[in-house]
Order: C-alpha cells, then sequence, then structure tokens
C-alpha cells in the first residue's frame, strides 16, 4: 500500500448515541497515526444485540448493509472490542452460506480491527503527546480480550501519556456484568459481578478506571455512582487523544462537540 491508508471507522451506536466525543477521539488518534479517516453516514448497529439474542435474519440484513458501507476501504476501524469482534469473527460466520457475500464478509472481517490494536499492531505508532496526572486502572473487555486478542496493546499506549500511573486490578479480565443482552436476562448475576469489579477498581485507589468498551464502562460507570463512588469511568481513546477534559461518563454530558 502506498499513500496514507483509508480507514472506515465504524463508531458504533453506543458511541453514536452516549459518548460522542468517544468518535472523535478515535478519528483523532487516527489521523495522528497517519490515516485518512472517513465515518460512512448510513451505518447503524453491528447487529450484535439481534445475533446474541438468536435473530439470525435480522443479523445478517445489518452485516449485509454495514459490509456493503465499509467493504472498500483499506481498513476498518472501531473504538470498541465488541463491535470489531462481531466484524471480524461473527460475519463470516453469519454470511457463510450466501453466495453474494460470504467472500466480502471474510475481505471486511480482514481488514476490520480494534482501535489499540489498529494503532499499535498495524500502524506501530505510539506517539502519543497526552498528559493525565492521575492514578488509573484498566478494565479488559471480554471482547477485546478473548476474541481479538487485545490486552498489552492499551498498556502499551497508556505508558506513553505523561504523568499517568496505571495500577493493575487484581483480576483484570474478569467480566464486569455487561455483556449486552446478558444484563437484561440475568439482572442479579449481572449485578453481582459489577459489584465485584467496583470492589476491584476502589481497592486499586484509581482516581479513574479506564476500557476500550462503552458497553462495559456505561455499566461500571452506573454502579459506581449508585453505589457513591467517587471514581470516575472514561474510554481510553480520550484520555490517549489529550481530550478527556469534560465530566466522565455518566456525568451529565453525552462528549457532543
Amino acid at each position: 500500500m502506498t499513500g496514507r491508508p483509508r480507514v472506515g471507522l465504524f463508531a458504533t451506536c453506543l458511541v453514536d448515541l452516549y459518548r460522542p466525543s468517544v468518535g472523535f477521539a478515535t478519528a483523532s488518534l487516527l489521523q495522528k497515526a497517519g490515516c485518512d479517516v472517513d465515518v460512512p453516514a448510513a451505518q447503524v448497529c453491528c447487529g450484535q444485540p439481534a445475533y446474541n439474542a438468536g435473530d439470525r435474519r435480522n443479523a445478517a440484513a445489518i452485516a449485509r448493509q454495514t459490509i456493503g458501507l465499509l467493504e472498500n476501504f483499506d481498513y476498518v476501524v472501531a473504538p470498541s472490542g465488541s463491535c470489531a469482534g462481531m466484524l471480524r469473527h461473527h460475519y463470516p460466520e453469519l454470511l457463510a452460506d450466501d453466495p453474494e457475500f460470504a467472500a466480502r464478509a471474510r475481505a471486511v472481517a480482514d481488514r476490520t480491527w480494534e482501535l489499540v490494536s489498529f494503532l499499535t499492531d498495524v500502524c506501530r505508532w505510539s506517539d502519543i503527546d497526552a498528559r493525565w496526572p492521575a492514578r488509573v486502572t484498566y478494565h479488559d473487555a471480554c471482547s477485546g480480550l478473548r476474541e481479538l486478542g487485545i490486552r498489552d496493546q492499551p498498556r502499551q499506549l497508556l505508558a506513553k501519556v505523561d504523568g499517568l500511573d496505571l495500577r493493575e486490578l487484581d483480576a483484570p479480565d474478569v467480566c464486569c456484568g455487561f455483556g449486552g443482552t446478558f444484563c437484561v436476562k440475568y439482572p442479579e448475576v449481572s449485578g453481582a459481578m459489577v459489584d465485584h469489579k467496583i470492589d476491584d477498581i476502589v481497592a486499586t485507589g484509581a482516581a479513574t478506571v479506564l476500557s476500550g468498551d462503552l458497553g462495559c464502562l456505561m455499566n461500571i460507570a452506573g454502579r459506581l455512582s449508585r453505589r457513591g463512588e467517587s471514581v470516575e469511568a472514561r474510554h481510553v481513546a480520550e484520555v490517549l487523544a489529550g481530550t478527556a477534559t469534560g465530566p466522565a461518563i455518566g456525568g451529565g454530558d453525552t462528549g457532543k462537540a
């Protein structure tokens, strides 16, 4: 490939609806890493809620639309391991028997990356010029960790943030209890899981908990608030981009520009 890679930013519906500032931070990081960024206006949900609920017909229809929007980019990048995992691993399986889309799904899957993995593993970029003088901890979201192998990448980038003091959780890889529809179907189990996660977060003495998936962060932020804890929740992209200046997640602002 010659010249600047063209990246299709798959913003995700949670970012679009609840935390647009994560999308702006993602675009900023990609541009700093030498990419040209486009955000297809017609993008919608990746189809994961329907897929997880067993509604394969609607999930496949969403997948076909998404593939049509993203297949002409050099790369597809999402600030979410959950959504990136859906495109990368589940689209090819979902459309395996579709004669028109099977190969196209595999091609898009091969070019789809989660944000911090793309910055480190593809761009080999770590020229972080952000400052965040605070003690933080990091939650490894399940999809990014288990489907995409994302663990060291965010830590490598956070190590470049001036003033940041990362304190590891006792169990950083344990689920927070969100799990998309899981928290709706099994609220008691989900509530117990997020309480264990909050106990772990508070024990680090961190002022902020970071992660790469907004679903996890919203779940964690909500429980922190209900328990009266002072710890903030923020997406890692905002800290890396140096744009984490507004209210934290759940702090009364959507982060709209």
